[in-house]
């Protein structure tokens, strides 16, 4: 009891302790969920109506349509500027497919496996012309192909790694059409269903072909914009606001931007570093006018350029070489010349040039067996069997081959990086060989029986050798850039000091407005997502670190100027200033012309108050008017024109986009077409849906999209 006690005497502080406890405990998870939360939204690469999408989902997509392009294209690789499309593609593809897919449940749409099975049954979409199943003598979609493809997919799990691969790559292709072939369907439901929203009627259609076809000349006076000065007209802060208010609707922005300034040097090659180069590039020319093989001049020269030592198409060389070859003896070397556009110094030795087939047709027989020696008594029994007469597909069945005719194109080898004596003799053996002729190549493992079956379009093959440097600059002069800059950068704090000191320092200061999270870089320089980053995390003023970035060879140092906030554009943003004063003056300027234009009866009273006069022919209503003397098309001038009848002068002056006009209706006639309504009426409605073309802007809007992949690619 007394232990009960001392405890309700303590009651209070226990209380206390218990709370805080407690507290601690929910404090804890709270922050473990907020880290969470924020660890999430690290991943995220955006959100299409309230839903994101993880960085991992967003590469898989980006990864499934690169080995599309791939395959499609029969890359290996793409470049940085590939894959910056392939990336705006998938998520473009990925946010369009969202509003559809949102837009199509609330109307219940939905493309069923029926449609699906129709539209493969038909085979006369597009998209699966791109696919492996195309009957080669129809050069149509086969379905029929594609269900025995299919059926033997799975039966293929158990075959050689390297068959099992291949159906496994042409089984993703396929997926990727089949889900993009379901997303277009369904995207041209929606599309029809909003089609025939729009109507029209005979009635509007006689009318729109009378103002397609009745047509006007006139003879013109206009009052130019041109011929007023500019200070002569007098712009004040009020007509700017008015002006704004007015137009304000062409300023509104969906998106956050932001503007920067920067400067922006590319780190070159110094007299000393060139002279080192062209010191170089003389021992090389040198070492491959004595070569007899210059495989290891061009090796040891580390070239861009590799030496494969057989002969290859001019595609298979840069441009500037190729553009070479046709001067150059056999067996000389060129001067050492340089090639602007990719920055390189060069030397073409030409070893030998002939005519050869660009594709060969042949067949073969590999001949492998314990030893070498054993493999090469097997195929030379094989060869004199062959060459006695015997059947060549036969003998292959017998050693577990089907001797297949194949065809080996240049294409298939001349860009390879490098090639081994074997692989070159059995290249250049196909390549002079005749048609039926039959070789026993003796390989370090075993033989390869080959028979020449046919050889076309022969074309200029060519051995060269090439040495191709790029003309870079040496550390020391990187060094030096860098130390320069680095000081440059360190006592310009802030962004007026770094426009007020770049150019005394020798540089140039760059601005970029409106950039956005959909950029891949800032300024169109190469390696710069980190400085992308920095603009989308700055506040306005600040100055970024120094960058290094593009090839190695760009330094950067960036300010943020301004931040543009999703709404509208205020007055104060010089760029929304400079449009509205340009439309103000143009008013002005009317106002004056007007006032000059008022009263005239004639072209020749307007003539006379120095209007350029000039005769148009071929108005009509549905299209605007060019006038030849100011420059431009003018959509008010084709209404007045139609609503003036022929022999009649202007009922006032018409203000246009260059000038204020007025005119005379000189004569009016037809062309030749007959009306037919349901022509007109189709074409009425593909305006009408023209007109209400934005109507996915509209979706993307209220979809509230969220683009943060400049944080990841």
């Amino acid at each position: 009891m007394a232990v009960l006690g001392k405890i309700r005497s303590k009651g209070l502080i226990l209380i206390c302790i218990i709370g805080l406890g407690l507290f601690a405990f929910i404090a804890e998870e709270l922050f473990r969920s907020c880290e969470s939360t924020r660890n999430d939204q690290r991943q995220q690469v955006g959100e299409v109506l309230g839903e994101k999408i993880n960085v991992n989902d967003f590469q898989k997509l980006v990864d499934e349509y690169q080995e599309v392009i791939k395959m499609q294209q029969g890359q290996d690789n793409l470049t940085e500027d590939q894959l910056n499309q392939v990336k705006d593609m998938v998520w473009n593809t990925y946010v369009q497919t969202k509003i559809v897919e949102n837009e199509a449940q609330k109307l219940g749409l939905a493309v069923t496996d029926e449609e699906m099975q129709n539209v493969l049954n038909a085979g006369t979409n597009p998209l699966l012309a791109q696919t492996p199943f195309v009957n080669q003598q129809t050069g149509r979609f086969d379905a029929n192909q594609l269900k025995k493809f299919l059926a033997e997919y799975k039966s293929q799990s158990a075959a050689n790694p390297q068959v099992a691969q291949q159906y496994a790559s042409i089984y993703k292709y396929w997926n990727f059409i089949e889900k993009t072939l379901r997303q277009q369907l369904l995207s041209q439901k929606y599309q029809s269903l909003f089609a025939h929203c729009f109507l029209s009627n005979p009635v509007e259609a006689k009318a729109s072909f009378k103002e397609e076809t009745e047509e006007s000349s006139i003879e013109l006076a206009a009052f130019a914009y041109g011929d007023v000065a500019d200070d002569k007209v007098k712009v004040e802060e009020s007509d700017l606001k008015a002006k704004y208010n007015e137009m304000k609707q062409m300023f509104r922005q969906y998106v956050e931007s932001r503007d920067v300034k920067y400067v922006d040097i590319v780190v070159e090659a110094s007299a000393e570093d060139r002279a080192a180069l062209n010191k170089d590039f003389a021992g090389y020319k040198e070492a491959l006018a004595a070569a007899t093989d210059p495989t290891e001049v061009v090796r040891k020269s580390t070239s861009l350029v590799g030496y494969l030592g057989i002969p290859v198409a001019k595609s298979a060389f840069p441009s500037d070489i190729a553009a070479k070859l046709d001067s150059i003896a056999v067996g000389a070397v060129t001067p050492v010349f340089e090639s602007k556009y990719d920055n390189t110094l060069n030397l073409v030795k030409l070893v030998s040039k002939q005519s050869l087939p660009d594709s060969v047709q042949y067949r073969q027989i590999q001949v492998a067996a314990e030893t070498p020696e054993v493999a090469h008594q097997k195929a030379d029994s094989i060869y004199n069997a062959l060459k006695a007469g015997a059947d060549f597909e036969v003998i292959a069945k017998n050693y577990g081959q089907t001797g297949a005719k194949v065809w080996m194109t240049t294409a298939q080898y001349q860009n390879a990086s490098s090639m081994d004596q074997e692989t070159k003799g059995y290249i250049n053996s196909l390549n002079t060989m005749g048609a039926g002729e039959l070789k026993n190549i003796t390989l370090e493992q075993g033989n390869i029986i080959v028979q020449v079956v046919d050889r076309k379009h022969n074309i200029d093959k060519y051995v060269a050798a090439v040495v191709k440097k790029t003309i870079d600059f040496s550390r020391g002069t990187y060094s030096a850039a860098y130390n320069k800059f680095s000081s440059f950068v360190s006592a310009n704090q802030t962004g007026d000091d770094i426009v007020k000191n770049a150019a005394k320092s020798g540089y140039t200061v760059q601005e970029r407005p409106n950039i956005t999270t959909s950029a891949h870089n800032l300024a169109n320089i190469r390696a710069t997502r980190d400085a992308l980053k920095w603009v989308f995390e700055a506040k306005e003023g600040q100055v970024s670190p120094m960058y290094e970035c593009g090839e190695n060879n760009h330094l950067l140092v960036a300010t943020l100027t301004k931040i543009n906030p999703v709404g509208f554009r205020s007055l104060d943003d010089p760029q929304v200033r400079e449009m509205v004063k340009a439309e103000v003056i143009k008013d002005k300027k009317a106002e004056q012309l007007l006032a000059k234009a008022n009263g005239v009866k004639s072209v020749n009273d307007a003539k006379a108050k120095g209007a350029k006069v000039a005769t148009v022919n071929q108005i009509t209503f549905s299209s605007p008017a060019f006038v030849p003397v100011t420059g431009a098309s003018e959509p008010a001038l084709a209404g007045a024109v139609a609503a003036t009848a022929k022999g009649k002068f202007s009922a006032k002056p018409v203000v246009g986009e260059a000038g204020v006009y007025v005119f005379q209706v000189a004569s009016r006639n037809n062309r030749e077409g007959k009306f037919d309504a349901k022509t007109q009426e189709g074409k009425l409605r593909q305006k009408a849906m023209q007109a209400a073309g934005n109507f996915m802007n509209e979706l993307y809007i209220n979809a509230k999209v969220v683009d943060n992949r400049y944080l990841f690619f």
